[in-house]
């Protein structure tokens, strides 16, 4: 196996690890976050029904302007506001592969401020 796919495999362990503990931790809704190299992309499934609630993404928004950290935080927002209008309070977060600082925790922070519990 070379280093890209070993990478990829070390990625996608990591992800069923998070998503495993988040679903047989937490009765609530996950809040998925999918961050590319130019956009960011957030939704709230139910995996109970395997539906989505709730989605935001900076793909085809005035949004494109900024970091990817102002990216992430209006993203972050605009979730939280669309969740609320769902009545949606809760939900857990699914940080994929990443670690939780940067991007992920700026988007995190940003729902957290517009009301929503994570």
């Amino acid at each position: 196996m070379n280093r890209v796919e070993s990478k990829k495999t070390r990625a996608i362990r990591r992800q069923n690890r998070v998503r495993t503990s988040l679903r047989s931790a937490s009765p609530r809704p996950r809040l998925s976050v999918f961050i590319s190299n130019r956009n960011i992309s957030a939704q709230i499934i139910d995996d109970s029904v395997h539906k989505t609630l709730v989605s935001a993404s900076t793909t085809g928004k005035d949004v494109t302007k900024g970091n990817m950290t102002e990216k992430a935080v209006a993203v972050g927002k605009e979730i939280a506001k669309k969740a609320k209008a769902k009545k949606i309070t809760e939900v857990a977060l699914d940080r994929g592969p990443r670690l939780f600082h940067g991007r992920i925790k700026a988007l995190a922070d940003a729902a957290r401020e517009e009301g929503l519990k994570i």
